[in-house]
């Protein structure tokens, strides 16, 4: 996924966020509305979640080093996983809070009226563009893929955070403009509460859902099924592979991929025709798969009657070879 995509993305809902952020503060003084707080505090939250994406962005360009010799990839995940965090404490659980509060104490909006109903109606277009940016730069990467596989199999972490949090906000915003609406019409300020507790709510919700697909990126995915088949393929296609005997993936980072391989040549050839199979199989991974930077590629032998399984390239071993472990050397 391209890394310039996202950052537009972010930068664009950080833009709205801190734009509307301060007009709904400002509403919420004068009208004392539970929604318009519950909304205020939500885009401080997306706000601060937006700045964790682009900190988390730039730390993970670090160069490797002798104690992380794989790279800081990881620690986009690590953000992301804080802003789901964030969304579900200072988000989801403070609008739920004011709710009950609200709903206890009932008020009716009784000065600048128009005022709440002004700021959502902007912050709604302005939440617009910031969702439609998201979606313009999640369509140049997802290729076919609905938008619900885009969010749970896409291993950069950045534009379905952001577009999460843009639908997020955008449904909130509707969720305070009938909240705010129903008090001004029928002066129970009781609705002003429902419409605080359905934002919290659905803050709640996609803080819960962000949260469990980052942990997966966070703990270790495989490359996608895609990428499993290109490789695989690069790896048969040299001329002393015969087969492909295991393969083991992981994600180092969104565009940093660890190939781990066990591969079976004749029983004929000489080391250095192994050592000119693995070079050109290094050499047609990279070409099949760039972001794989990290190849580990072991020969081995097949037992006769025991073929790999070319079916299941991720498949746990099946003891096929006459290696005596799965540990990978460095190829």
């Amino acid at each position: 996924m391209s890394s310039e995509g996202s950052t537009k993305a972010i930068v664009a809902a950080l833009g709205a966020n801190l734009g509307i952020a301060v007009t709904k503060f400002v509403a919420f003084l004068l009208t004392s509305s539970s929604a318009m707080l519950a909304e205020s505090i939500h885009s401080v939250a997306d706000s601060g979640n937006q700045a964790l994406l682009l900190v988390g962005g730039r730390r993970a360009k670090r160069r490797a080093d002798p104690e992380h010799p794989f790279g800081y990839g990881q620690e986009r995940y690590l953000y992301a996983f804080l802003v789901a965090i964030v969304l579900f404490s200072l988000g989801g659980l403070f609008a739920l809070y004011e709710a009950w509060h609200k709903i206890s104490e009932p008020h009716p909006i009784e000065s600048w009226q128009w005022v709440p109903v002004v700021v959502l109606v902007v912050a709604i277009g302005l939440e617009s563009l910031s969702l439609r940016t998201a979606v313009r730069e999640s369509n140049a990467v997802r290729g076919n893929a609905g938008w619900v596989r885009f969010v749970r199999r896409s291993k950069s972490p950045e534009l379905p955070v952001v577009l999460l949090e843009d639908l997020g906000a955008l449904l909130g915003l509707v969720f305070a403009l009938v909240g705010v609406g129903l008090t001004l019409i029928t002066g129970n300020g009781v609705w002003d509460g429902v419409g605080t507790a359905a934002i919290g709510v659905l803050l709640v919700v996609i803080a819960i859902v962000l949260a469990a697909e980052v942990k997966s990126l966070l703990i270790g995915e495989s490359a996608t099924p895609e990428d499993l088949r290109r490789i695989r393929e690069a790896l048969v296609a040299v001329p002393d592979v015969e087969t492909v005997i295991h393969m083991r993936t992981l994600h180092m980072g969104p565009e940093d991929l660890l190939v781990a391989a066990k591969i079976a040549v004749g029983p004929e050839d000489s080391a250095a025709d192994v050592a000119r199979a693995i070079d050109a199989a290094e050499e047609r991974i990279r070409a099949a798969v760039p972001i794989a930077g990290h190849i580990y590629i072991e020969p081995d032998l097949l037992r006769a009657g025991a073929p790999a399984d070319p079916a299941a390239p991720d498949a746990p071993s099946t003891g096929e070879g006459s290696g005596s472990g799965d540990a990978p050397s460095a190829g």
